[in-house]
C-alpha cells in the first residue's frame, strides 16, 4: 500500500462505533488494523485516514477532548460519486450539517466546481465529502 503525503489521524472515543459509521454508513474500508491497540487504518478511494481511540494518555492528545473535537478544521474528502454516501446517510437517519449544494471557488481565471456535503461523525468531526464537478471560465463583470 502506498502511503499519502498527508493522513490525518482522529482520537476518536469510541473505535467500534467509528468503525461502524465510517465503514457502514460512508463506505469507507479497513486497510489495517491494530486491534490491541484500538487502532486502524482506513481508505475511501484515494483517501486515507486513521483513528485510534482515545485512552487518555495518547501521545498525539494535545489537551482536553470534548465533543464536537477537532473544532476550527474541516476534512475535504473527494469522491467520485456523493450520491451513494448521501442516500446511505439518509437511510441511517444521520444528520448533515450542511445539505448536498454545488459550489464554485475561484483560482485566478477559472472556477472549480464541486458538488458537496458536510457531516459531523460521532465524535464531532467535520467531514466534506465533494465531488468535482468539473472547471469553467471567470465572467467578465
Amino acid at each position: 500500500m502506498e502511503f499519502q503525503p498527508l493522513v490525518p489521524e482522529f482520537l476518536v472515543s469510541n473505535i467500534a462505533g467509528s468503525l461502524d459509521f465510517y465503514c457502514n454508513v460512508l463506505g469507507f474500508k479497513v486497510a489495517y488494523e491494530r486491534p490491541e491497540e484500538s487502532f486502524a487504518f482506513l481508505t475511501f478511494e484515494d483517501a486515507q485516514l486513521m483513528m485510534l481511540q482515545d485512552n487518555k494518555s495518547a501521545h498525539s492528545r494535545t489537551g482536553d477532548l470534548e465533543y464536537p473535537r477537532g473544532r476550527g478544521v474541516n476534512f475535504s474528502i473527494q469522491t467520485a460519486n456523493l450520491e451513494p454516501i448521501a442516500a446511505a446517510l439518509a437511510v441511517s437517519g444521520y444528520p448533515l450539517r450542511i445539505p448536498v449544494r454545488d459550489q464554485w471557488h475561484r483560482q485566478d481565471n477559472v472556477l472549480h466546481g464541486e458538488r458537496q456535503l458536510w457531516v459531523m461523525d460521532p465524535d464531532g468531526y467535520l467531514l466534506r465529502f465533494i465531488q468535482p464537478l468539473g472547471i469553467r471560465a471567470v465572467k467578465d463583470s
